[in-house]
This record gives C-alpha cells, structure tokens and sequence, in this order.
C-alpha cells in the first residue's frame, strides 16, 4: 500500500551536515505514520526520529538536539535534517511507515524504504 523512497544521503565530514528525505507512494487512502532507522554494519536496526499521528515527536537519544524529524503532508514526505554529525551517525537510514501509529522509534514498522547510505568522517 506504501512504496518509501529515501535520498539525501552522502558523505560529509565530522561536524557537517545532511537532509534526507522520503518521498511516500500511497495506494490507498488512509492514515500512517512514519519514522527514520539507521543500522551500522553489525548492529541492530535503531530508531531515530518519528512522527505519530497527534504530532508528537520522538528521538533518539544519541541524536535528540542535532537532528530534526519534520514532514510535508500535501507532498507525503518526510525529512530528517541532521546536523553536528559525528562518526558514530554513520549508517544506513531507513524510512519506515505503518498504518498503526504510535509505534513511535520501535523496529515494528510494516513499510521500509531501501535506504539510503551515510558516512560521516573524522
């Protein structure tokens, strides 16, 4: 019901900054909710930021005050604006959406994007 395109990702040095977006494809009508994951090559896939259906908000620890989650409903997509990045946000990012909000940064998401790759380096 949901195709997640994710872009904006690259590779920047420690300090810079990246806006990565995700272009939603909705099939059908209906509510969902949507959030941002990474995964580092040999961890567990971890939320980021997400949006559930009342506006609340939700970040991670590790990124809460240098990231920040918004979305666009007239253009289904969402945005993850990163900044102060260090070494350890290199990952993979996901988009991720379900129909069931509130999962808030839980890996329970139905729909993912494929994902879009970034390297921050020292």
């Amino acid at each position: 019901q949901v195709q997640l395109v994710e872009s904006g990702g690259g590779s920047v040095q420690a300090g810079g900054s990246l806006r990565l977006s995700c272009a939603a494809f909705v099939y059908a009508y209906s509510t969902y909710c949507m959030g941002w994951f990474r995964q580092a090559p040999g961890k567990q896939r971890e939320g980021v930021a997400a949006i559930d259906s009342d506006g609340t908000i939700r970040y991670a620890d590790s990124v809460r005050g240098r990231f920040t989650v918004s979305q666009d409903n007239a253009k289904n997509s969402l945005y993850l604006q990163m900044a102060s990045l260090k070494p350890e946000d290199t990952a993979m990012y996901y988009c991720a959406a379900d129909w069931r909000c509130g999962l808030g940064l839980a890996p329970a998401y139905n729909y993912w994007g494929k994902g879009t790759q970034v390297t921050v380096s020292s």
